[in-house]
Order: C-alpha cells, then structure tokens, then sequence
C-alpha cells in the first residue's frame, strides 16, 4: 500500500482547549488554578505529524469564539492543512477541564457539546477528502453522537473505496460515554476495518475484553481482529507492533511531569513515520522507534507540546 508523498494525514477529529490543573490532586475540588493548552486528540496528531515532518490537515470546525481563535492560530503557526477545518458561527469550541491524581494519572471533564457539530459539518464532503488526502487518522471521540458517527462512517467508506489506509487510535475518554460497553460496540468495527490500530494497553484490554493481555499478546489479538498493523503501548515498557511487521521498541526514560497528551505524539509521529515510508507496513520498525522517543519526550511537560 502506498500513497502520495505530497498528499497529507487527514486527522479527523476534534480540537479543543485543555484547561490544565498542574497539581497533582486527590479531589477535584483542591483545584486551584489551571494552565491553558491547546489540545483535542486529532489537533494533537496533526501537530505531531506535521513535527515529524509530514503534511497533516485537520477535518474538523471551531466556534467563531476566543477558544476557536486561539485553536487556529495554533495550528496555523505549527503548519497543519486547515482546508478542511471550519468555523462554525454561533456554536461553542469544545474544551476540556484535566486533573492529574496523585500517581499522575490524567483524568478529564470534557465539555464537548461542539465536537459533534464540528464533524457533522463534513457531512458530504467524503470524496473530496478521500481525493485530497494520504490516509485518515481518527479516534472514538467522533463516534459518540449519531451525527458525527455518519460522518466519520462517510468518510472511511470514501477512503477506503479509493484504497487509503485507516488509522485507528481509540484514545478512549469514558466521561464522553455514557456507556463504556455501547463504546466498546462501537469501537469495534473500526478496530477490525483499520489498516493500522493504535491501543495503549488498558483500551487493548477494553476492547478485547480480557484485563490479563500482556502488551505482545494484546497486539497479536488486535492484528487477529482484522487490522493489518496492531499497536500496543505500555508506558514506560517497550510498545509493541504484530501483523504486518513485528518490532517492538523501548521509550527512554524521562522525568514525568505528566502523560497528558503522549499517546497523540505518539500517534502522529507513527503515522508520519509510516507516511514518510509510502504506508509499507512492513517498514514500522523505524516508525515506531521514532513514535516512542517522542511520545516519552511528551511526558517531561504539561501538554502535548511545549510551544
């Protein structure tokens, strides 16, 4: 499977602003104070990709509201493609309140009520983005609302009739779920339908409904599902990849100031890195080193990146 080196990352998904309490906290109420990052999954991927050095474009909208503002100037200044990023007059920008506990484990209040009319506003615009792009990255976050679950449903079938590869990272946030087995039901189609799918350990254990898997048994059962690439981190221990190509690659240590948006760094160096590679899968190997470096460097700040 190739695609066009000047063709960019699709990444379908949200941009939101990350209000960021940067103490860690056994309570919420013991916030006192927050730091303001620009965030969402999807944004964070974009970013990453377009660091490593592919073309990435965002598919998504803001709000015409400070939030919105601020979103775009960002992702502006950083390069990624925004011909498929909207502005939405009148709606609100999403934005998400994120603690750490004391172990620095995230948690998260998203408050996301323009996710759903940011992606629903791509409604028909599935060839011109399956004509326009490399390969579509997504998460779960696109499929919690019917509206935006027919969109991304659209686009998919768009790109994978003109043979692009789907990137899956589920990135799960069970505070946008009203129920985690309906996500689950969900998720499932995509995880078998992707061309790579991208899991820390904990969602590989969800999804495949077994809370044992070690992070080398859960990407084999990943690759089983259907996926031509499975993917599986693990923190601090090495990531994993089965299927098409079998690597596995340690991140190096860094100071933890907290983990909040590693996984998007992540994803969008992988996704670059097999990019960069025509998406010949067998090549993840140099990817997925590349991809862990710089999600551990992820980890040393609050955020995804340092500005």
């Amino acid at each position: 499977m190739s695609a066009p080196a000047e063709k960019p990352l699709i990444c379908l998904g949200e941009a939101l602003v990350d209000l960021i309490c940067p103490d860690p906290i056994a309570d919420r109420a013991e916030a006192g104070r927050f730091e303001v990052h620009c965030g969402g999954a999807l944004a964070n991927v974009a970013v990453a990709a377009r660091r490593a050095g592919a073309p990435a474009a965002l598919a998504s909208a803001c709000g015409d509201d400070d939030r919105g503002r601020l979103i775009r100037s960002r992702l502006e200044a950083e390069g990624v493609d925004l011909s498929f990023y909207g502005i939405l007059r009148g709606a609100p920008t999403a934005f998400a309140f994120a603690y750490l506990d004391p172990s620095l484990e995230p948690t998260f209040e998203i408050h996301g009520a323009g996710i759903e009319a940011a992606i629903a506003s791509l409604a028909g615009r599935g060839p011109e983005i399956a004509a326009a792009g490399a390969a579509v990255v997504f998460g779960s976050n696109t499929l919690v609302e019917e509206g935006s679950l027919a969109v991304t449903a659209e686009i998919c079938d768009h790109a994978r009739r003109a043979g692009m590869p789907l990137l899956f990272d589920p990135n799960l946030r069970p505070g946008r779920w009203p129920d985690l087995d309906a996500a689950r039901r969900r998720c499932l189609p995509y995880a078998r339908e992707a061309t790579v799918l991208k899991c820390n350990l904990a969602e590989a254990r969800w999804l495949l409904g077994d809370d044992d898997l070690g992070a080398a048994d859960a990407a084999v059962r990943l690759h089983d599902l259907g996926a031509e690439l499975a993917v599986v981190t693990a923190g601090t221990s090495p990531a994993v990849v089965r299927g098409a190509c079998d690597a596995e690659a340690a991140p190096p240590r860094v100071e933890l100031v907290s983990p909040l948006g590693a996984g998007d760094a992540f994803m969008g160096t992988l996704a670059a890195g097999l990019h960069r590679a025509g998406f010949d899968l067998a090549r993840a190997a140099d990817a997925l080193e590349a991809a862990v470096e710089q999600g551990a460097l992820a980890c040393r700040h609050l955020g995804a990146f340092r500005s």
